[in-house]
């Protein structure tokens, strides 16, 4: 049959038309998505920051997204970025034995500030399990300490991230008195992690080991990013919590649609607010992301 082109013009149409009629569609869901993070923040009695982005289309959902909020142990990601690019370079190894010493330790979340009686020493991945999974303030120093927190910092410039800062140890109070806090904003977080996963900053195997230690944390549902998302849905992810700040930032690998989250809220009057509304957003952000991947075009449930 010979095709005209009247015959084939008209193909296209048809063909474009059906791809306007479901992005139309689509972009009334983005609309009530993006409402309903609105309502959220407005019904916050603090500063909300949001980042998410759909790995597959590259779309993101962005509030307040340029805004710097304390980081607390969601900097942790910067610092084991760092620690796995040196590894990478030969700097470090993940082997290397590292003794803990009395004076290293300080208090507040993890364990290795009641072991090492009479000695204790442990390797530097060890101490980057520790320092993710358990929070472990002392595992952090140290790694702190053999990194170099000018190399966190150098490196994070050189992906662009000039807010993203790691300016103090764990438990360092008087540093933080003075302003020297950890900070980043929703967007360089989620640039960050991004970078991560698609392998541009960082290259296989030391890619994949970073991005399994930021996966079992997730085990035991202590992120609240994670607590609105099926356990058998891989989780990379990092929370942070400080007085009137809660936050955390994370890739979740939904089979066929991935995507990034980072929630972060600070001059909280309620702390456990700020944890339901991270996990409030996650929920909406997973349920919008399962609509999609499991429709057709025209909104049917296909599975």
């Amino acid at each position: 049959m010979k095709i005209t082109t009247k015959f084939f013009t008209a193909i296209v149409l048809l063909i474009f038309s059906l791809s306007f009629a479901r992005a139309d569609k689509i972009s009334i869901l983005d609309q009530k998505f993006q409402a309903e993070i609105k309502n959220i923040e407005a019904k916050l009695d603090g500063v909300l920051g949001v980042a998410i982005k759909d790995l597959k289309t590259g779309k993101m959902f962005l509030l307040n997204e340029k805004e710097i909020f304390p980081q607390a142990s969601s900097i942790k990601i910067a610092l084991l970025f760092e620690v796995f690019k040196q590894v990478e370079a030969g700097k470090l190894k993940l082997d290397e034995m590292i003794p803990l010493q009395e004076g290293q330790k300080v208090e507040g979340s993890g364990v290795l500030f009641q072991l090492g009686y009479p000695s204790l020493s442990l390797s530097v991945k060890d101490l980057c399990v520790l320092m993710v999974i358990l929070s472990d303030n002392t595992a952090t120093n140290i790694l702190i300490d053999k990194a170099g927190m000018d190399n966190v910092n150098k490196r994070m410039d050189s992906l662009g991230l000039k807010d993203t800062r790691l300016r103090r140890k764990m438990m360092d109070l008087k540093a933080a008195m003075a302003g020297n806090e950890n900070i980043s904003t929703p967007l360089e977080m989620m640039t960050l992690l991004e970078k991560i996963r698609n392998g541009t900053a960082i290259k296989d195997p030391q890619r994949l080991e970073l991005l399994k230690i930021l996966s079992v944390v997730n085990e035991s549902k202590d992120s609240p990013i994670k607590e609105a998302i099926p356990a058998n849905i891989p989780v990379a992810s990092k929370h942070g919590e400080l007085e009137m700040v809660r936050c955390d930032s994370g890739i979740v690998e939904l089979k066929d649609r991935p995507y990034i989250i980072c929630v972060m809220t600070t001059y909280l009057k309620s702390e456990k607010a700020g944890e339901e509304v991270i996990a409030q957003i996650s929920k909406l952000a997973f349920e919008y992301f399962v609509q999609i991947q499991n429709s057709s075009e025209y909104g049917r449930l296909l599975y």
